[in-house]
């Protein structure tokens, strides 16, 4: 996670931990009991997805986000698969990270605005 978006959730949010690949973050949170993960899917050792599974086997309730530069409709289809998450790309940061987290919070799903499509009516 870059300076910016650690900056940008700091503003609502306590960030308690930074890791470098997906084995490391489960680690992490199996340590520090997070509300709420915060990862890309593109990490090395393993992605963000299958660390995000492996986490909600052991937590259910566990919030996940992720933010990501993959905009593919399959890439969001295997996310949402995992269970109410949220789904942020990067260049939407700026306005969707903070609601996502919130959304994370409740267990509820959030999908970056870019994504979401045409609305119909």
């Amino acid at each position: 996670m870059g300076r910016q978006l650690r900056s940008l959730l700091s503003q609502q949010f306590q960030v308690i931990g930074l890791v470098q690949d997906g084995a490391s973050l489960v680690q992490a949170a199996q340590s520090m009991l997070p509300d709420v993960v915060v990862t890309d899917i593109a990490m090395p050792e393993m992605n963000g997805l299958e660390a995000a599974r492996r986490l909600r086997l052991q937590r259910p309730v566990l919030g996940v986000v992720f933010i990501t530069v993959h905009a593919e409709p399959q890439m969001v289809t295997q996310a949402m698969g995992l269970g109410a998450c949220s789904y942020v790309l990067k260049s939407d940061a700026g306005d969707d990270l903070l609601p996502a987290v919130a959304a994370a919070l409740k267990g509820e799903s959030f999908v970056s605005r870019s994504l979401r499509g045409p609305r119909k009516g």
